[in-house]
């Protein structure tokens, strides 16, 4: 029996500088059809061999810096869900959660 297989697609437009100008994904296994504008992605894989986190970061010029912090304040939440529920550490998970508050506060203070 074949196991299922599914597959994500990022498309990546640049400018004259090599920089992104449009970032686009699709997912066979999506609810929605077609493709999905985003202004920024972080995805970070596991070298299983090398024993090593590699990243793809990547974000348009049209990606604001208030977008951004927040941004990185759903990712910082997000990342303290996944570790719960991957090893079931909750003290390390709320550590994570706490610097997700303290990173939100610090840049809700710098955009008053």
């Amino acid at each position: 029996m074949e196991l299922k297989k599914s597959e994500i697609k990022f498309t990546v437009e640049l400018d004259e500088k090599n920089l992104p100008k449009k970032i686009k994904w699709n997912a066979s296994d999506a609810n929605f059809d077609g493709e999905k504008e985003c202004n920024s992605m972080l995805i970070s894989v596991w070298d299983k061999t090398d024993k090593v986190t590699m990243g793809i970061d990547l974000w348009t010029n049209e990606m604001m810096i208030q977008d951004m912090n927040v941004h990185f304040y759903q990712t910082f939440q997000k990342m303290a869900d996944t570790y719960l529920r991957s090893t079931s550490n909750n003290d390390i998970s709320k550590m994570i959660k706490n610097f997700a508050e303290n990173f939100g506060k610090k840049c809700n203070e710098e955009k008053k």
